[in-house]
């Protein structure tokens, strides 16, 4: 089997298109949660705080000298992420969890047993007549 069949295969698996599908729409996700956060989130929670704005809070390590530019550890921009990821966490716990309900909901449904085949048909016969000979 050559290469390009081999990825072919591989390429066209529906699991490996369904994965696609999920990181696309993770990354558009993504994208929402963060816009959601930075501009509705948290610019109410910075005026209850006094107006700040979390995405300049910065601690400065070394002053900008001529050419170089300062060395700062930007804690604002790491505090919004972590709300953007507790967000995205919260949303992706809910649909996990609205899905394993979901199937639990399927797997209880009760079932009608599968027909017998006409094997089986046969052989319950034979042994229906085999008792009456008996």
């Amino acid at each position: 089997m050559s290469i390009l069949s081999e990825f072919k295969a591989f390429a066209l698996r529906g699991n490996v298109v369904d994965m696609a599908v999920g990181i696309i729409t993770g990354a558009a996700f993504g994208k929402i949660v963060s816009s959601l956060v930075a501009d509705v989130v948290m610019p109410p929670i910075g005026v209850l705080l006094g107006g700040m704005d979390f995405t300049s809070l910065a601690i400065t390590i070394k002053q900008a000298v001529g050419d170089a530019p300062a060395v700062v550890i930007g804690y604002g921009k790491f505090i919004q992420t972590v709300v953007d990821f507790t967000i995205v966490a919260l949303a992706m716990f809910v649909a996990v969890k609205t899905m394993n309900v979901m199937s639990k909901r399927e797997q209880q449904a009760p079932t009608a047993p599968p027909e017998p085949s006409k094997e089986e048909i046969l052989l319950a016969e034979i042994r229906d007549l085999l008792k009456e000979k008996a």
